[in-house]
């Protein structure tokens, strides 16, 4: 098999398990935390690093937040099964940059491995990111080339696949749609909340043989946890959060 079909078929199996990468690093990041904690004797981690690692993660739950509101139905989904791309995104976010979906949950992420403070770990989950996200995005912009063509490339030659450019933001067609957000993206919030939380519950039972979460986290999960569960009701039982064209 040429290289090309071979990065693409990788692609195509990666992606169906896309939102998978955290689960391996998460287990190993904690391993790897308690190591330093028991053995090592690492110092407790001050409330204000804490709560920096955090904003890291929100700022990527934010950049996800504003490209999901404008994206409308079909594009920018959680599908698994194949890819889906029933217009081609190149305005609001998608006009910074390419993948903003993935450069939002790379924040989201990296706020954890952040977190464990532990300088090599950082590295490998960033080189690791690259591998498998280079697989997954050379897919897509294989599928993408495919059925827009010139209109996808005219598109990739002012879109830079990454990192954002500062300028150059085209407003939507569609307006900001809150309810989006919150009915896709509700799982994800508490979820950065959550692994904070373990990671803190985990290192006061490896220090103090007690569990116990600080205070800081546990009011933080409670409110996320009302609030998860509160969306994922409305979700799954009315259609309040139901949007027009979304």
């Amino acid at each position: 098999m040429a290289l090309i079909e071979e990065l693409n078929s990788q692609g195509n199996k990666l992606f169906k398990y896309r939102s998978n990468l955290p689960v391996p690093f998460a287990i190993l990041g904690l391993l790897i935390y308690v190591y330093h904690i028991i053995i090592i004797g690492k110092e407790i981690h001050s409330l204000t690093f804490e709560i920096v690692c955090l904003f890291v993660g929100l700022l990527g739950q934010v950049i996800r937040a504003i490209t999901i509101g404008y994206t409308p139905k079909g594009t920018s989904g959680r599908n698994t099964h194949a890819q889906v791309a029933d217009e081609l995104n190149t305005k609001g976010m998608y006009s910074l940059t390419r993948n903003p979906l993935y450069l939002g949950n790379f924040f989201m992420w990296f706020a954890i491995i952040l977190f464990i403070n532990v300088h090599w770990f950082s590295i490998l989950y960033t080189m690791c990111f690259w591998i498998y996200y280079e697989r997954i995005i050379f897919a897509e912009e294989n599928f993408l080339r495919n059925k827009y063509g010139d209109h996808y490339i005219k598109w990739t030659n002012e879109t830079p696949i990454f990192i954002p450019r500062l300028m150059g933001w085209k407003q939507p067609n569609l307006g900001f749609s809150f309810k989006n957000v919150l009915k896709r993206e509700y799982s994800g919030f508490f979820a950065l909340f959550f692994t904070f939380g373990l990671f803190d519950l985990i290192e006061n039972y490896s220090r103090f043989n007690k569990w116990h979460l600080d205070d800081f986290w546990a009011y933080s999960i409670f409110i996320t946890g009302c609030i998860t569960i509160i969306l994922r009701t409305l979700k799954k039982k009315t259609r309040i959060l139901d949007v027009k064209g979304r």
